[in-house]
């Protein structure tokens, strides 16, 4: 290892260097000269019964803000911050430096001397190294599984933790330890109540502290003006309001009307047929409420009916095939949301990471070996499109492929029902949890009844919701998987064999195939970019091959309603736009 390899780094990236040197003073999506102040009351649907997101008890019901990509980490910090304008790059945060080589088979975090707890006390390489022990005894997947991949951690002089790897870790594991995981306060914590998930508010080293709570209802977070990051380079022109609420509600409209109100000051739409009729409303006619619209460079993501493939029902693929082609989206897309998306063809689509539109080259199909063989040539070539239908609701040419596909995997129609080759008709449940996934739901009902097929829908409260989705207690389920440019070590906890049966993964189709896993391992351990991009694409195929989500569709547009006098930056990253950027106009 070379001494060049040693040195303190300012910042890591997954492949290629970081854009920002040495001496930068702050992001480019930020403006570094916002005046901080002010408040802003954020709206959520759902409930929070705890402060602890790290433990299954409170893994869906914690508190907003705690640890939140989203509204920023406002009370736990990790060790790195993420660049929103690259790919996958990190900069100093609790850690100033960083120390790796080339084969990345150890990381070592350099503390930043002044970081502190809310207490006073300072970040020490003891709280990492208790934090990361706690997670893996008492921490929910993938928080417990971390030091899986370690052979050793130990405290290197006063300020600094060195990892060294085994074989187990790849090329991200590092920047997953920098990013990923909380560092928790070991003076503050009892290991032994740890997984209760309890509402004591805990020390945290955040730029926001908690100043009131009503579980269940609100929660509201003060901005700690001895925060001792704020004049970090990745902190400059974030944490600008001196007040942050988030407002818990049972449904989003009841939601809206509050924003329509001014009690709630953002919106995020993802309705095209509301986002085009509801702001007729006098505060959005006459200016004070503002719509706006932000194109991100991030691929479309997939939004779908999900497979349960641990039911007996949905193991076969073919079957799935057949299930997938009867769901009528002209139809849908025609009926309910004015022809406003587009439909989703793979989970990377509009990248250069997507299968659709991209044929698998040479390097690709060597690295899928005999695997290539079991994906249809369209899906290898990139042509693979979902079927088209007349929008009728109702496609004989289609529901007759769908048929036959049906047969393919044993079915029949028999007096009137779809019967499997053990004689029972083919029924099961799609649990849903708000009326704009029941409407959907309701559509592809219709369709199947047509060729025979008795699907029920169940709409179940949040609490409900998140405990079945954490034990895999459904048939099928509608998700949105986010895509970014990075794909990595997320893809283990949702397509890998190891996630398949662990309770609280994000494997809601229950996939196990040994392929899939060799793609997520050769693209969290690629080394080129043009490795990793055969690898996800290679992913890509695998899984749209395998019919485990029956694909809806995606916007390519991130829609955004606010009030006037909450300001945000002019340009849009590259992961779209970043709440913890925003600010209170109001403040002079």
């Amino acid at each position: 290892m070379s001494i060049a390899q040693a040195e303190p780094l300012h910042g890591i990236a997954m492949h290629g260097q970081p854009a920002l040197d040495a001496n930068f003073t702050h992001f480019p999506y930020v403006n570094p000269d916002v005046k901080k102040g002010g408040r802003v009351n954020y709206g959520v649907v759902g409930t929070f019964d705890a402060l602890n997101p790290f433990v299954l008890k409170g893994m869906r019901t914690t508190a907003r803000g705690v640890w939140d990509p989203e509204f920023g980490n406002l009370l736990y910090e990790p060790l790195m911050a993420r660049s929103s304008d690259e790919p996958f790059t990190l900069y100093g945060l609790l850690a100033e430096t960083v120390e790796w080589d080339d084969a990345r088979s150890y990381i070592q975090f350099n503390i930043n001397p002044k970081a502190r707890w809310h207490d006073g006390q300072p970040v020490t390489p003891e709280d990492v190294m208790f934090t990361f022990e706690l997670l893996r005894d008492k921490g929910r997947p993938p928080f417990s599984s971390r030091m899986n991949s370690v052979e050793k951690m130990e405290k290197v002089g006063d300020r600094s933790v060195k990892f060294t790897f085994n074989d187990k870790a790849n090329r991200e594991t590092p920047l997953i330890f920098a990013l990923g995981t909380p560092i928790l306060p070991k003076h503050a914590i009892n290991p032994e109540t740890f997984d209760q998930a309890g509402l004591e508010i805990p020390v945290g080293s955040g730029p926001y502290r908690i100043r009131e709570m009503r579980p269940g209802e609100k929660i509201t977070w003060a901005r700690d003006p001895d925060y001792w990051g704020k004049d970090l380079p990745t902190k400059v022109g974030l944490d600008n309001y001196d007040e942050i609420s988030v407002t818990y509600f049972l449904q989003d409209s009841t939601l809206f009307e509050a924003f329509k109100k001014g009690d709630i000051d953002i919106y995020p739409d993802g309705n095209a047929a509301h986002w085009q009729r509801a702001y007729n409303f006098p505060a959005a006619t006459n200016g004070d409420v503002v719509k706006d619209v932000f194109n991100p460079g991030l691929p479309s993501g997939m939004l779908g009916f999900v497979f349960n493939t641990r039911r007996p029902i949905f193991a076969d693929p073919k079957l799935r095939e057949a299930m997938s082609m009867a769901f009528d989206f002209e139809w849908l897309n025609k009926t309910l949301y004015d022809n406003a998306f587009k439909r989703t063809q793979s989970f990377w689509q509009n990248s250069d990471l997507g299968a659709f539109g991209n044929p698998a080259d040479e390097k690709e199909l060597a690295l899928l070996g005999p695997a290539k063989d079991r994906i249809p040539a369209a899906i290898l070539d990139g042509t693979y499109t979902l079927p088209v239908t007349d929008g009728s609701g109702g496609d004989r040419a289609v529901l007759r492929e769908a048929v036959r596909l049906f047969g393919e995997a044993g079915y029949s129609i028999k007096d009137g029902k779809m019967t499997g080759p053990d004689g029972n008709p083919l029924a099961f449940e799609v649990m849903t949890q708000n009326a704009d996934q029941e409407k959907m739901a309701l559509a592809y009902q219709r369709a199947l009844q047509l060729i025979g097929v008795d699907m029920t829908i169940r709409t179940v409260d949040d609490a409900q919701y998140q405990a079945r989705s954490n034990s895999f207690d459904y048939d099928m389920i509608i998700k949105a998987y986010t895509s970014s440019l990075s794909p990595g070590a997320e893809q283990i906890f949702r397509w890998g064999s190891t996630s398949r049966d662990a309770e609280g993964s994000f494997n809601f189709a229950g996939a196990a195939d040994p392929d899939i896993d060799r793609m997520i391992d050769a693209l969290v351990n690629a080394r080129s970019r043009e490795d990793f991009q055969s690898a996800v694409r290679a992913l890509d195929r695998l899984l749209v091959a395998g019919h485990y989500v029956v694909p809806l569709y995606h916007i390519g547009e991130q829609w955004v309603a606010r009030w006037a006098y909450i300001g945000r930056p002019e340009g849009t990253p590259l992961y779209g736009y970043q709440r913890p950027t925003w600010w209170d106009a109001r403040v002079q």
